[in-house]
């Protein structure tokens, strides 16, 4: 129980972990491309929505990985978690 519980702790700081360092790869690239205005905040957005769509196709992989999920059930599993993780937003 107690592995089960340190695993799923790293899990999550795990995803936040990501989610962060997507926001600062967002800034980072906006400034190398030297966007401003519209631009920057239209590029920020998409990249903020694709970081976004990464970690939470990461975490469904997680969650296919604690059920011991293989093959179609795992596929299956992920598409369904993704669509669900999708529309939350």
């Amino acid at each position: 129980m107690k592995q089960f519980l340190t695993v799923g702790a790293l899990c999550v700081f795990g995803v936040l972990g990501v989610a962060q360092a997507a926001d600062l790869g967002c800034a980072d690239r906006a400034a190398e491309k030297k966007l401003a205005g519209a631009a920057k905040t239209s590029f920020m957005k998409k990249c903020e929505k694709d970081a976004a769509a990464s970690t939470a196709a990461e975490a469904c992989v997680a969650k296919a990985a604690e059920k011991k999920l293989a093959g179609a059930a795992k596929n299956s599993f992920v598409k369904k978690c993704e669509k669900d993780a999708a529309a939350a937003k």
